[in-house]
């Protein structure tokens, strides 16, 4: 498998359409089977360049490891998860979604598939989060991937929430909502928190 390699990151910022939804579908491992055409003009690749590609080609290295360790903790067990992710184009440039996940089973209940779907993340929501993972980052960078998920975890309990509320705390909408603004339910519905900028805007 060649590995795609990527320039040197531009620092620009793409802008997407929120009317849109990048779309894509991996093998349980990550192996990516097919992207939509949204997914193509915004990544910049061709299908041929994709197709049999780690899905991680795109990761940006902005993103801490842990969150991506967190979403396949998630995925592996069949569960919705969403997330505030900064990916990377095949140009250098980088662009802000915000992803959800619906698992597919074979007749047997093994998974085979994960479909996943991302629009663009709301500004206010990457502002927040952005602090946080550069955070993590450096955690990761000087003490390591499992101390970072430590404290990531410490920063949960502290104040009183899971994964699931954070983020929908982040993101100022809840479950029901943002199943309508990707326009599929998932697997597994994350906890509510009334109101926010989703339901302004979407609702």
């Amino acid at each position: 498998m060649n590995k795609l390699v990527h320039p040197t990151p531009l620092d620009r910022e793409i802008k997407l359409d929120a009317s849109k939804i990048i779309m894509s579908k991996t093998d349980p491992k990550g192996i990516i089977e097919y992207a939509n055409d949204y997914f193509m003009e915004i990544s910049g690749y061709e299908e041929y360049e994709l197709m049999g590609q780690p899905h991680n080609v795109i990761r940006h290295p902005d993103m801490p490891k842990v969150i991506f360790r967190l979403m396949w903790e998630r995925l592996h067990k069949g569960e919705n998860i969403y997330a505030l992710v900064k990916n990377l184009a095949k140009d250098g440039r980088y662009y802000w979604v915000l992803t959800s996940f619906d698992t597919k089973y074979d007749d047997e209940g093994n998974i085979i598939s994960h479909y996943a779907r991302r629009k663009a993340a709301p500004s206010n929501a990457v502002f927040q989060i952005e602090k946080l993972y550069k955070t993590l980052r450096a955690i990761e960078e000087r003490q390591g991937p499992d101390i970072a998920e430590k404290y990531f975890l410490g920063l949960l309990e502290e104040k009183g929430v899971d994964y699931d509320t954070f983020i929908l705390s982040i993101l100022e909408t809840n479950a029901s909502v943002l199943s309508t603004y990707f326009g599929f339910t998932g697997q597994n519905a994350v906890k509510e928190k009334k109101g926010g900028i989703f339901k302004r805007m979407f609702g």
